[in-house]
């Protein structure tokens, strides 16, 4: 099957990847010859030309995208003559965080005191209903802690509004929580489901740096409560493919603070660390193949970030239980560059590579 992919960077570069054992072929909707996928299949170059477009649509049997940024009216279009999943109602409702967060309201899920934006005279009552500490974001576009602003006195009102640059922003209330975990899930189109176990993420300057899975200390409740948020969220989107959960771990409840309808950063561990990747379930499910074993394959697992630098990759390659993933991409200051992961059957073994390669985290 020909699978187009709107973007072309490390997602796309990795679901070609998982892609060609099963027999596809890769198509790229891509910005530049120079992007990560560029060589790993048949690339378009989108340059606002209808026409590209429709041939990339014309020689694909299936499109997906690699971000929840992705131009809405773009997949409108495609999907007139060409199947494409997630569809348009996934992008619509999760590339707009008020969309998000009242969806998730009306669903009765735990997630933040939120309010819509638009001007500084919302964000002053905004801050009076929800209370300070709290965080002013963009409703789009938005990712890595960009368009974000923290907002801790009054006396910062005006500065965090400049740094919205006048768009539509929504303001959330700032959530106590333990630590940030994530979930991600694979709907098939004949609704099959299939779960990831809840991993533990840590976060430096609004970028993810390192996880671990599963994450340690796991309830059965609380995995149980985490995948029951997804199934309502994934089935009331008839949405195909992968599906990820951002959330708080809080003393008082289990918090959903994003959703990504798409293979996510906190995932890459599966690549190695379980049966199937969520790379490969991502392929499997567009593609209305049956889907593939979500359990590990490694007790202990831990992903790195390569960020900014490209780092030691020789000391990574003497790790006996690590694994480099290089996106071919040139440094830049704080750009993804690759991952690292990591597998053990001994947690001591795991935390003795983390230590190895500590030079990759801040």
């Amino acid at each position: 099957m020909k699978i187009g992919v709107l973007g072309a960077g490390q997602l796309g570069r990795m679901l070609a990847l998982s892609a060609y054992p099963l027999g596809h072929k890769m198509r790229f909707l891509a910005l530049t010859e120079e992007d990560p996928s560029s060589l790993l299949g048949k690339t378009f170059i989108h340059d606002n030309n209808p026409d590209v477009i429709n041939k990339f649509s014309d020689d694909s049997d299936v499109v997906t995208y690699e971000s929840e940024n992705t131009d809405l009216t773009i997949v409108n279009e495609i999907a007139k003559t060409t199947k494409i999943y997630p569809g348009d109602l996934s992008l619509h409702l999760t590339q707009h965080r008020g969309r998000e967060k009242t969806l998730l309201q009306k669903l009765n899920i735990p997630c933040a005191p939120f309010a819509l934006v638009n001007n500084f005279s919302d964000l002053s009552q905004a801050i009076k209903n929800i209370g300070l500490p709290a965080i002013l974001k963009t409703t789009k576009d938005g990712y890595d802690g960009k368009g974000q602003f923290l907002i801790e006195t009054e006396s910062q009102m005006n500065d965090a509004w400049e740094a919205m640059s006048g768009v539509e922003s929504i303001l959330e209330g700032f959530i106590n929580f333990k630590r940030e975990l994530s979930l991600i899930a694979v709907r098939a189109i004949d609704g099959n489901l299939k779960f990831y176990p809840l991993v533990e993420n840590s976060h430096h300057e609004g970028i993810l740096r390192l996880t671990m899975a599963p994450a340690q200390e796991i309830s059965d409740s609380l995995q149980k409560k985490a995948e029951s948020y997804m199934k309502l969220l994934i089935t009331k989107m008839n949405h195909v493919g992968v599906l990820t959960l951002e959330l708080f771990d809080s003393d008082d409840d289990l918090i959903v603070n994003e959703i990504a309808p798409r293979v996510h950063n906190s995932g890459h561990w599966t690549i190695e660390g379980a049966q199937t990747s969520q790379f490969e379930n991502h392929i499997r499910a567009i593609t209305n193949s049956p889907l593939g074993d979500t359990s590990v394959k490694s007790k202990f697992n831990a992903m790195i970030n390569i960020i900014s630098k490209h780092g030691p990759t020789n000391k990574v390659l003497e790790t006996r239980n690590a694994h480099l993933h290089l996106y071919d991409k040139k440094e830049r200051q704080n750009r993804k560059l690759g991952h690292i992961t990591i597998t053990s059957d001994s947690y001591k073994e795991l935390q003795k590579s983390i230590a190895n390669l500590s030079s990759y985290l801040p």
